[in-house]
């Protein structure tokens, strides 16, 4: 947009050097026992950050109030077929009317920090062109009542929801058009916000929306081809990398501006997040142990190499060969180094398996291209219990790995553990004290943070 004035729950943020994370060692968080200990703030250093994130969509509600444009999740949620249960985000946990409320209730769990994403059809309801001001006047509101708690807003520009209109208009990420208008949107909030906003996230998982989106149709804009999934439209071989090659381009872009414009008075810091995930062979034989490399750099460096050395993994330049968009001398310039701090969501943790006779194939997926096939099953045992509603397993060790794997390919750069924890199916017939005595997602949490703080 040419913008012109007219709780998932995140375990712990911490903006340290992952090296720093030895400082929580385990006999302070574990000292006196399991769940049900009261810990205190004073067992962790100064600078772990502790918070709670939401997005948009997710939280938000209000889809269409207060002059905001429809987004992609708001058409896709709406057509039959495309949610399990028929649920949509129309209303979601309704903060666009009780957030003075959520504040107040993050203000009595002491927070430091609340992650939310900013609805781009809420500022530019179309994409681009004028600003939405009631939008705006809703995320003034949000960040001012938070700071006047104590509260850091940590801010993120796109949290897999766009405008629909830039979807119908030209084809979303498949076209580069979208690069500049993400640069105006992403102008427009850093100057309208960031005099508040000290902590910004350009994407969150672009490595999870791009498959989802464009190789296996289960996100908007449910593109994909035969027999990688069944959509009326798309190419599962090759529109994931020219989806991700264009979120790289639209980052770059809107880190650019930020550097060169407004974060020297401003003062604030700027990064992506991308979805984590721990992988281990299988079998302890060449073969598996070759597969885990390649698919922890499939999904984890795919977005992270560019960022910090200005291209893509070589294992996804060979295997991907033509069909991987190349970076120019420009681009690498743009992209090298272009993050403050590298945000990480972790979840969980599978086995993978060689699975090099996919060379054979001539027409592959992002997932065969990995030469690569995942398994939460080993001699008859999962990985770690199973979570709702995503039906992957809750492994709180693997934390401790994928951050060793960030600091040592990185050189040990500023991290975030932007999200992290497990699922529960909701029961409404549940007592209300019997809710609250959770202890599986407790123990999760509790482990989560014994291991985050074994990272060296």
């Amino acid at each position: 947009c040419q913008c012109k004035e007219s709780p998932e729950f995140v375990t712990a943020m911490a903006f340290v050097k992952i090296i720093h994370l030895v400082l929580l060692i385990s006999s302070f968080l574990f000292a006196t026992g399991g769940y049900g200990v009261e810990f205190s703030r004073k067992a962790f250093p100064s600078n772990f950050v502790f918070g709670v994130g939401s997005s948009a969509y997710q939280y938000e509600g209000a889809y269409i109030e207060d002059g905001k444009g429809l987004s992609n999740w708001d058409v896709f949620s709406h057509l039959p077929g495309k949610i399990a249960d028929g649920r949509n985000g129309d209303r979601a946990a309704d903060e666009y009317h009780q957030y003075k409320e959520d504040v107040e209730i993050m203000a009595e769990m002491g927070l430091d920090m609340y992650r939310f994403s900013i609805a781009w059809s809420r500022i530019c309801p179309v994409g681009s062109g004028e600003i939405n001001p009631l939008g705006v006047q809703y995320y003034n509101k949000l960040i001012d009542s938070l700071l006047s708690e104590g509260i850091q807003p940590f801010v993120t520009l796109h949290h897999y929801d766009i405008p629909q209109s830039l979807e119908v208009r030209y084809g979303s990420w498949l076209n580069p058009r979208i690069i500049k208008d993400f640069a105006n949107y992403a102008e427009a909030c850093f100057r309208l916000f960031g005099d508040r906003v000290k902590y910004w996230t350009t994407f969150n998982e672009p490595n999870v929306f791009t498959l989802n989106g464009y190789s296996e149709g289960n996100y908007p804009p449910s593109r994909c081809s035969a027999p990688f999934g069944n959509c009326t439209a798309g190419n599962s071989s090759t529109e994931p990398y020219i989806a991700g090659h264009n979120v790289l381009r639209a980052h770059a872009s809107a880190v650019d501006i930020y550097r060169r414009k407004y974060q020297a008075h401003q003062g604030g810091q700027i990064g992506i997040v991308v979805s984590a995930v721990w992988y281990e062979p299988l079998n302890n034989m060449p073969e598996d142990i070759d597969a885990t490399d390649r698919i922890l750099a499939f999904h984890n460096a795919w977005f992270l190499d560019p960022v910090v050395f200005g291209e893509y993994p070589s294992i996804m330049q060979k295997l991907v060969g033509k069909r991987m968009p190349k970076i120019t001398e420009d681009l690498r310039h743009k992209l090298r180094g272009s993050f403050d701090f590298l945000g990480l969501n972790y979840y969980s943790a599978f086995y993978a398996r060689d699975a090099s006779y996919f060379l054979n194939s001539s027409n592959r997926d992002y997932h065969q291209d990995s030469l690569t096939t995942l398994t939460a099953e080993k001699d008859g045992n999962l990985i770690g219990p199973l979570m709702y509603p995503l039906d992957i397993t809750s492994v709180p060790y693997g934390i401790e790995k994928v951050v060793d794997y960030i600091k040592n390919r990185y050189s040990n750069p500023p991290v975030f553990i932007t999200e992290s924890g497990l699922g529960n199916e909701r029961n409404d017939n549940l007592p209300f004290l019997q809710v609250l005595n959770d202890t599986f997602r407790a123990n999760c949490i509790e482990n989560t943070l014994k291991y985050l703080a074994k990272a060296t």
